[in-house]
C-alpha cells in the first residue's frame, strides 16, 4: 500500500515477522546511540534523582574496579550465553536473514585474527554471525570462541559499556588485541578468533550499495599484531552488507564532509545519516533494509611469530594479506553478488 509516495507494510504481516523488524530495530538503535543514552540516564539519575544518585556514585566505584578487567566471571559467563542463544537474537538474524559460511576448516586449537570487511553502516552481519550464536558459529568452527571488536569509546559511556562487556565483544586498544591473540581461552573453549572490521567506523561513510570499498592499505597495526603473536590472518567478507542503508552523503571537501571527518577523528564514531526504513513503511527510516547478509570465512594466512617485526616485514605481510582477500573475494563474489563481474573490492 503506496500513501502520498510512501510505501506501507500490509496489515496482514505474520507475527513472527514483525518481531523480527523489532529485534532489528531495538539492535540497530541500541548500538547507535546506546553511548548517548548511557550517559543521558547517569546524568539524570546523578543530578535529578534522591536515590539513584547513590547507586550511581556506587556504580563509578564499580567502574574504576572494573576498568581493565578481562574475567568475566561466572555470572557473567551465563548472562553471555543467554544473550548470545535467546530468541531475540534469532528474531534479529533471521530478519535479513544473516547466513554464515566456512570455506574450509580451522584448527580449534589456534588463535585467530579474523579480518572482516566492509564494515557497513552498523556492522550487522557481524554481529549476527559471530556476537550470537543464531547463525551456527559454534557448530561450523567447534571449540573456537568468539570475540567481535568495537571502538573503545562503547566501554567507556557508562551503563552501556555493562551491555558491551556481556555481549562477547572486546575492545579496539592494542593492548585488548594483543592480550586476545596471546592468551588461551577459558573452557570449554580450546582456540579463539578475535573478529576485527579492519577498515573502523571511516569505512562507514564510504558505504553505499552495491558497493565494497574498504580502508586497508593504511591499516597495517593488525598485521603487526598478528606477527608479534603467530596468529593467522583470515579473511571475512559480509556479502551485502552494504544493501542495508544509503545514506545522506556530502561532497568531498563540503562543509558538511568536513564536520563530518572532524565529528569521526575526535570522537572515533562515524557521524553517517542512514537511510533505510521504519517499523510500518518501507520508504525511510533508521531500520536496515530486510536484504540476505552472507558472512563468508575464507582460509587463513599463515604468519610466523616475530616478537618485533620491522617496518619492511610489516609491509611485507600486510601486502601479502591484501592479495589474499582479493583473491578470495574474487573467487566467493559470484556465488553472493548480483552482476559479480562489474563489482570489485575499492581500496580507499
Amino acid at each position: 500500500m503506496e500513501i502520498f509516495g510512501i510505501k506501507f507494510a500490509p496489515l496482514n504481516v505474520p507475527l513472527k515477522r514483525r518481531l523480527e523488524t523489532l529485534s532489528a530495530a531495538v539492535c540497530i538503535i541500541l548500538f547507535a546511540f546506546g553511548n548517548f543514552c548511557g550517559y543521558i540516564l547517569t546524568a539524570y539519575f546523578l543530578f535529578f534523582t534522591e536515590t539513584m544518585r547513590y547507586f550511581i556514585l556506587l556504580y563509578f566505584v564499580w567502574m574504576y574496579y572494573d576498568w581493565n578487567k578481562t574475567d568475566m566471571g561466572y555470572k557473567r559467563r551465563k548472562v553471555l550465553n543467554w544473550i548470545r542463544n535467546c530468541v531475540w537474537q534469532r528474531y534479529f538474524c533471521s530478519y535479513f536473514p544473516i547466513k554464515l559460511v566456512k570455506t574450509t576448516d580451522l584448527d580449534p586449537s589456534k588463535l585467530y585474527l579474523f579480518c572482516n570487511f566492509p564494515h557497513g553502516i552498523l556492522s550487522s552481519g557481524v554481529y549476527g554471525a559471530f556476537a550470537t550464536d543464531a547463525a551456527g558459529c559454534k557448530e561450523l568452527f567447534p571449540g573456537i570462541e568468539f570475540k567481535v571488536v568495537i571502538l573503545d569509546q562503547h566501554f567507556r559511556a557508562p551503563l552501556f559499556r555493562e551491555y558491551c562487556r556481556i555481549n562477547c565483544v572486546v575492545s579496539s586498544t592494542s593492548e585488548s588485541l594483543n592480550q586476545q591473540l596471546s592468551m588461551e581461552p577459558e573452557a570449554p573453549y580450546t582456540g579463539r578468533a578475535t573478529v576485527l572490521i579492519v577498515g573502523g567506523a571511516a569505512e562507514a561513510m564510504e558505504c553505499k550499495p552495491g558497493t565494497y570499498r574498504i580502508l586497508i592499505k593504511r591499516r597495517k597495526g593488525f598485521v603487526r599484531l598478528a606477527l608479534k603473536n603467530g596468529a593467522p590472518l583470515v579473511p571475512v567478507c559480509s556479502f551485502g552488507e552494504t544493501n542495508l542503508f544509503d545514506q545522506v552523503s556530502f561532497p568531498e571537501g563540503s562543509f558538511m564532509n568536513k564536520l563530518q571527518n572532524y565529528i569521526r577523528k575526535k570522537t572515533g564514531i562515524a557521524p553517517v545519516i542512514p537511510v533505510g526504513r521504519g517499523l510500518f513503511q518501507y520508504s525511510f527510516g533508521v531500520v536496515p533494509r530486510r536484504t540476505p547478509i552472507t558472512v563468508v570465512v575464507g582460509s587463513p594466512m599463515e604468519l610466523p611469530k616475530i616478537e618485533e617485526p620491522t617496518v619492511e616485514q610489516i609491509d611485507e605481510y600486510h601486502g601479502k594479506f591484501i592479495e589474499h582477500v582479493v583473491d578470495f573475494f574474487e573467487k566467493e563474489k559470484y556465488k553472493y553478488v548480483e552482476n559479480a563481474d562489474s563489482v570489485h573490492l575499492e581500496f580507499v
